[in-house]
Order: structure tokens, then C-alpha cells, then sequence
């Protein structure tokens, strides 16, 4: 059963409760006499919460536990003491049974799947109506509850706001604890990688060449040493893509704030910020079609033989075209909430306009600059579909920027898609190669907020 409908149903009970709680509210006031300390809408949205939050909690985690139950009675029905004991051949007929039960398949391919339809489509209509009625009961329990609590002196309007002031902390927390269980899964399949490789060597080998097809116990520590990746990552994603953001961003946000008029300046200003919003695939469409080649042909008319179609740089320009309005956007911000008393008290002293940007404004400025850089260089590193259509798959240590290089975002990519087990190093270094990417842009954003506090301190 789709959770979309259980909502719905949770939905529908608070709609109910909101109106009769309201009805209430007012019969209450008519009938008594009495001001009501609350307003009738309060107790309606008092007894439609109390009705809607515990049922739609209930319909969520019986949504999630549902499937499992009703696998569970499948796997106890005696059709399938002939399955597979485990694979993908047991999980492939077992799904087939469940889509043709729900109505998702037209037929089975393997007729062992067969058997199993009919389970398959009593289970789920069981659990079906249980969820329903557990829904229902929990929601007019809670709506019930609340509405016998409405009296004229009844608090609603404070206990409406406890409510929302709760939904609204559960809300906030939400980041922090899915930013705790990516940390978690994180450390926890990297403690396994490290314990099949020697951290030494992953993070400090030089030579880059899983192979998922080679047995576990014979897996090579010096065929996973990560440093090519490490030096990929950095040299397209914060040098090559940095040398062309910074520039062309701060740039860009002077002449915006500083020289354009403001009819200019409201036209530019959201041309320039369309770049953002761009998908990262036509960025590298455009790398491997437009800027990798005119790379190769110029480096080739020049007397470079060596250049090919998949080059550091091809990657490294297109990227930094794509995060100038990360750099641009916060700096033309920065600059213009800049006290215009700074700007009017530099030119008053005779200092020109180029002076007073590069001595008064861009200073003054330099804590929202540092972190759209910071921003810019995070979102670099964590590029994916530039690298793969134009930087290519070579993990080389070099500086030459028209050489084939990877990067670490590309490597996780290819580790954790195929057929590649759980357990083997080569897919594990997937985990290992993205917390060292979390480690990395958590240290770039407390340098930011190092910079920022200290700038900051110097100019309030």
C-alpha cells in the first residue's frame, strides 16, 4: 500500500477534528456566554493536530514496516521451500510475485514466481486493512482525547504554540541527525575497508587500480593507494576551477556593485546567477564536446603531441564557469551591505575608486567573499559528471594539466555501481575515499569561519 494513502487518511482525520473542534469552539462561546481565552481557530488547529501527528506517525512507520511483514508471510507460506536459500535469483522471484500482486507486473518470468503471487496479494491486502485501522483508531484516539478537553478557559492557543514550537525543534534537528547517520555509515564501512587495507597505503600509495573481480583475502594494499585521486581531486576542483572562478566572480561582483548602472546591474545580475541553476551534465556536454577538443586542437597547433580529448584542464575551466555565481553572487553581496559611509569617507580623503575597493571595500567584504570561495571550492571538489565526461579515468600523479586525471568523486562512482560486493575492499574504498571528502570540506569550512570571525572582529 502506497504511504501516500495512509497520509491522506491521517489528513483527513485532522481535517475532521479541525472542523469539529471549531464548531465547538464556537457553540461554546454562544452557549455559556463566555469570551474564550483562545481563539476558536486555535482549538481547532489544537484537536486537528492531535488527530493528524499520531496518525501520520503510525501510517509512516507502518509503511516502513509493512514490506518486511508481509515478505515475512511469503517466506512462511510453503511455495517457497523450493526458493533459493539466498542471491539474486531468490530476490528476483520474490520480486516478480510482489509486483505482479500489486499490480505494478502484467505476468511472472519465472514460474516458481508464480506461486507466490497469490500470498503475495493476501499478505498485502491484510496488513492493507490493518494499517487503515490502526491509522484510524490512533487518530480519532488522539482527536477524541483532545476534543473532550475543550472548555471556554481551555489554553489553546499556548498548547497550539508548544505544539508547533515542537514540530518546528523536531524539524531543525532533522540535518543534525541525518548529517550524524551519514558520519556514522561513513566511519563505520571505512573502520572495514581499513581493516582489509593499511590506511598507510590508501592514503599516502601512489598506484590506483582496484580490482573488484580478485579475491578479498588477496587483495593488495598497494593497488589502492588513493594519493592520484587525492591530487586530481584538488588540481581540477580547487586550482585550475579556482584560477578561473575567483578572478571572473570578484570581477564580475566590482563592476556589478561599483561601475554598472543599476539598469545593467538588473539585468546581469540574474543572466549571471542562470548559471547556477545549469544541470552539471550539460556542463559536461559542453566539456566533452566543446572545450576539451579546442584544448587538444590548440595544444597539438602549438607542437604538443601528447594532448588528448580528456584533459585536467578541459574539466578544470568548465567547472570554474560553473561556480562563478557562488563566488560572484556572495561577493556582490558582501560588497554592497559595505556602510556606504566607508566608500564616502575613503573618496572624501581623495583616494580614487580603484584605491577605495582595494583598500576600504574588498576588506570590509572579505568575510562573505571567504565563504562563497569556501562554497565554491566544496561544491568544486564535489563535482561528479565534469570529471567523468572530460576529465576521463586515469589516476595520474602530474602537473601537467592537458594529462587525463580522476578524481575522488569520479572513483566512488565507479567503485559502488556493477555487481561489486559489500564486502570486498574495492567497493568499501568507496567509503573510505568519501570520508576523506568529508574530512576535507569540514576543514575548508572551519578555515572559512576562522577567516570570516577574524575579519569580522577587525571591522565591527
Amino acid at each position: 500500500m502506497s504511504p501516500a494513502i495512509l497520509v491522506l487518511l491521517a489528513l483527513g482525520l485532522g481535517l475532521a477534528g479541525w472542523i469539529a473542534a471549531r464548531s465547538r469552539a464556537y457553540a461554546l462561546s454562544a452557549k455559556e456566554g463566555k469570551r474564550l481565552h483562545s481563539l476558536p481557530s486555535y482549538h481547532a488547529w489544537y484537536v486537528g493536530l492531535w488527530a493528524f501527528v499520531p496518525a501520520v506517525i503510525v501510517a509512516l512507520i507502518w509503511s516502513a514496516v509493512s514490506p518486511q511483514l508481509v515478505l515475512a508471510a511469503m517466506l512462511s507460506d510453503p511455495a517457497a521451500a523450493s526458493l533459493p536459500a539466498f542471491g539474486m535469483t531468490r530476490n528476483s522471484i520474490l520480486g516478480e510475485a510482489l509486483g505482479v500482486a500489486s499490480g505494478s507486473m502484467q505476468a511472472v518470468f519465472d514460474q516458481r514466481a508464480a506461486a507466490l503471487v497469490e500470498p503475495a496479494r493476501a499478505a498485502m491486502t491484510k496488513y492493507t486493512i490493518i494499517g487503515v485501522v490502526l491509522t484510524l483508531v490512533v487518530g480519532f484516539i488522539g482527536g477524541a482525547w483532545s476534543f473532550l478537553k475543550l472548555r471556554p478557559d481551555f489554553t489553546a492557543r499556548t498548547r497550539v504554540e508548544r505544539m508547533v514550537m515542537a514540530l518546528l525543534l523536531i524539524a531543525s534537528l532533522v540535518a543534525i541527525f541525518t548529517t550524524f547517520g551519514i558520519l556514522a555509515s561513513l566511519i563505520f564501512e571505512t573502520a572495514r575497508f581499513f581493516g582489509m587495507i593499511n590506511p598507510i597505503d590508501f592514503l599516502f600509495g601512489t598506484h590506483w587500480s582496484p580490482d573488484p573481480m580478485r579475491d578479498p583475502a588477496f587483495a593488495n594494499g598497494e593497488d589502492y593507494g588513493a594519493l592520484p585521486l587525492f591530487w586530481g581531486t584538488i588540481y581540477i576542483g580547487a586550482i585550475i576551477a579556482m584560477l578561473v572562478a575567483i578572478p571572473l566572480g570578484m570581477g564580475s561582483a566590482i563592476y556589478l556593485t561599483q561601475y554598472a548602472s543599476p539598469t545593467l546591474r538588473k539585468w546581469m545580475k540574474p543572466i549571471l546567477e542562470i548559471l547556477a541553476g545549469v544541470p552539471t551534465v550539460v556542463y559536461g556536454y559542453f566539456a566533452a564536446l566543446t572545450v576539451a577538443p579546442f584544448i587538444r586542437d590548440v595544444a597539438q597547433g602549438i607542437g604538443i603531441s601528447s594532448a588528448s580529448s580528456e584533459s585536467a584542464l578541459a574539466a578544470g575551466l568548465v567547472m570554474g564557469v560553473m561556480i562563478i555565481p557562488f563566488v560572484s553572487s556572495m561577493a556582490d553581496d558582501s560588497i554592497a551591505a559595505v556602510p556606504a559611509a566607508m566608500r564616502d569617507g575613503s573618496l572624501a580623503m581623495g583616494a580614487t575608486q580603484s584605491e577605495t575597493i582595494r583598500r576600504v571595500l574588498v576588506p570590509a567584504a572579505l568575510p562573505g567573499i571567504v565563504a562563497g570561495v569556501m562554497l565554491a571550492v566544496s561544491r568544486a571538489i564535489g563535482e561528479t559528471m565534469i570529471v567523468v565526461m572530460a576529465a576521463g579515468a586515469s589516476a595520474n600523479l602530474s602537473a601537467n594539466p592537458l594529462e587525463s586525471m580522476t578524481t575522488v568523486t569520479y572513483q566512488i562512482v565507479a567503485m559502488l555501481t556493477g555487481e561489486g560486493s559489500f564486502d570486498h575492499p574495492a567497493t568499501l574504498s568507496a567509503f573510505a575515499l568519501g570520508m576523506v571528502l568529508f574530512a576535507v570540506t569540514l576543514a575548508l569550512n572551519f578555515i572559512a569561519l576562522r577567516v570570516v570571525k577574524r575579519y569580522r572582529e577587525a571591522y565591527e
